[in-house]
């Protein structure tokens, strides 16, 4: 439509690491899969760590090699692997190793494997983690909710509608299941 590639237009517009994360992202060469390798995950991890938390300055390039082709099943388990590694979730290593365009977008990465589990974290246990479950269902609800909730099903065996429902009241119920749908 445009006479030039998407790709072609984020490398005339961006630059540095922000550039090749962003025509990573856009070349499609994300594992799309649900296959998890426990000894790769682990590996992944320790390399993140070694990348950032472990040493001065970062590594960018394995930061962006692990978040952008690895599928979502795997990296949910390699930010597991990661939290007991380096005693901090994986965001908050980002945030503290990149600052700018890159941070955002490797934040974006990585909270976007998140969702679904973040969703199922927040209603699991004593009371509901209200202000991530809301920044979970409003930015997800007209990207890819129907995504989420089946990912929800398998993940938990119950729908993410019938948790809200049993876990929420009132206005504040009616909102959260109408951005659930379904």
């Amino acid at each position: 439509e445009y006479g030039r590639s998407l790709e072609d237009d984020i490398v005339s517009d961006t630059s540095s690491m922000f550039r090749r994360v962003l025509v990573s992202l856009a070349t499609g060469n994300r594992d799309e899969g649900t296959y998890v390798d426990g000894a790769l995950a682990q590996q992944d991890a320790q390399c993140l760590y070694e990348a950032g938390e472990k040493r001065w300055g970062t590594d960018e390039v394995q930061f962006m090699s692990i978040l952008c082709t690895r599928n979502r099943q795997h990296l949910l388990m390699v930010f597991d692997v990661y939290r007991s590694i380096a005693n901090k979730d994986i965001t908050d290593s980002i945030k503290s190793e990149m600052s700018g365009d890159l941070e955002d977008a490797l934040l974006a990465v990585g909270e976007k494997a998140l969702e679904v589990q973040l969703a199922g974290f927040c209603l699991q246990g004593l009371g509901t983690d209200d202000s991530t479950l809301i920044r979970v269902m409003v930015s997800r609800s007209e990207l890819d909710m129907l995504e989420i909730r089946k990912e929800f099903l398998a993940m938990y065996g119950k729908s993410l509608h019938s948790f809200i429902k049993g876990d929420c009241s009132g206005d504040y119920r009616k909102v959260l299941l109408r951005l659930c749908g379904g």
